[in-house]
């Protein structure tokens, strides 16, 4: 394959360094736009650029117009949105004229099915998909008709920012006072009840409404937030007909990954939704590579006739991410250098893993991340709070930066 060049639309999430290992691996060259001189995908060899524009949670349409001038200059095949930019990017077209056979994403309609949680799940129950009890939360009075303990959700939110655990009324109702000042007006707070079993993600990437590839993952290593720091790539045909549905249904176009829990009976429970490709990496080592596949769909290249499906047991770690998640879970010293010797160890679950975030050997300038990072952590566990909430901050979109395009 050729050096050929592509842009994405930030560089700060865990997302985006792994589009970046993917397609470094590949032999692509990658260009990162963000609003930080040194995010986490510039710490690659991989990286040939960062485009500095302007925030795109606070300045959407400036943001956008930058982008298009990048994407003006002919010098890239494709644009890759590699965080919720997926949701700006579909709402936002008209600013973007340079995008047409470059960009593959789904309609700002499809998006209002499935970008807000409350959505998802109301689309869940007109599907018929499984999901744990749920209901929306209007006044405080809501919360006497609810077993507990709950989650309590935002309706929009990012790496679990938005999520509340609550074991009683008490806490409930300070968690939905919260989440409800903090939002977006009429955004909305939901309540679900808790799901039990093995936390799963299942990956499609769409051309018009048909599967196109698909894969799924187990967490065997939870990061901050609980996301899936390890993963093990499972084989689950019920979870791929229901994003297969998903996909259909919505007519999406580009990616689309939900989260669910499988408990001990092998019943799936949808939780979430989230309408883009995330953390590509431990499909590319089942077989499945999504970032390359994107920039076939974008750029009109041939697709597979038949759905490509991941196929089970790939291991794949991200070590700095599960440091993070020890020191967040933990809070001290102690915990995050055992989650790192089980890393570097390649102890149980992590027998026989592969590195995909910062994978040193291949890239070595991800190790400045990786030192940065689990120093941080290391010195002062929990700094990790603030890690990881300026990267979100960095990628973010809420309701009121879509507003802002109107």
């Amino acid at each position: 394959m050729g050096r050929e060049r592509v842009l994405l639309t930030e560089g700060s999430s865990l997302t985006a360094r792994e589009f970046v290992t993917v397609l470094g691996i590949r032999g692509f060259e990658v260009e990162v736009a963000s609003p930080s001189r040194f995010p986490l995908a510039s710490f690659s060899r991989w990286c040939r650029a960062v485009h500095r524009l302007p925030p795109a949670g606070t300045d959407p349409v400036g943001y956008l117009r930058a982008l298009d001038a990048l994407l003006a200059t002919g010098r890239y095949e494709a644009l890759l949105a590699t965080h919720e930019q997926a949701w700006l990017l579909a709402a936002g077209q008209r600013h973007l004229p340079h995008a047409t056979g470059r960009l593959a994403v789904a309609s700002a309609e499809a998006f209002a099915r499935v970008q807000s949680k409350i959505a998802f799940a109301s689309l869940c129950d007109q599907l018929a998909i499984p999901q744990p009890t749920w209901s929306e939360v209007r006044e405080e009075e809501d919360l006497d008709r609810i077993e507990y303990p709950v989650w309590v959700k935002a309706a929009h939110s990012t790496a679990g920012r938005g999520v509340r655990r609550a074991r009683t009324r008490a806490e409930a109702v300070s968690a939905w006072r919260g989440l409800a000042h903090a939002g977006a007006e009429g955004a909305g707070v939901m309540v679900q009840a808790p799901a039990a079993g093995a936390y799963r993600q299942v990956a499609g990437l769409f051309e018009g409404g048909r599967l196109v590839a698909a894969a799924c993952s187990q967490r065997i290593g939870t990061g901050a937030g609980g996301s899936a720091a390890a993963r093990l790539s499972v084989s689950d045909p019920d979870a791929v007909g229901v994003v297969t549905r998903l996909g259909a249904e919505l007519g999406w176009h580009g990616g689309l990954t939900c989260d669910y829990f499988r408990d001990d009976a092998g019943r799936n429970l949808f939780i979430e939704c989230n309408p883009r490709t995330t953390e590509p990496a431990n499909a590319a080592a089942a077989g499945v590579d999504l970032p390359a596949l994107s920039i076939a769909l974008a750029t009109g290249r041939p697709l597979p006739r038949r759905p490509l499906i991941a196929r089970a047991g790939a291991r794949t770690r991200s070590t700095m991410a599960l440091a993070l998640g020890a020191a967040e879970a933990r809070g001290t010293r102690r915990a995050v250098a055992g989650a790192l010797k089980r890393a570097l160890t390649a102890r149980p679950p992590l027998q026989g893993s592969r590195e995909v975030l910062t994978p040193v050997l291949r890239d070595p300038p991800s190790a400045v991340a990786a030192l940065a990072g689990v120093g941080t952590v290391l010195v002062r566990p929990g700094a990790v709070t603030a890690l990881a909430g300026g990267a979100v901050d960095a990628y973010a979109i809420t309701p009121r930066t879509i507003a802002r395009l109107a």
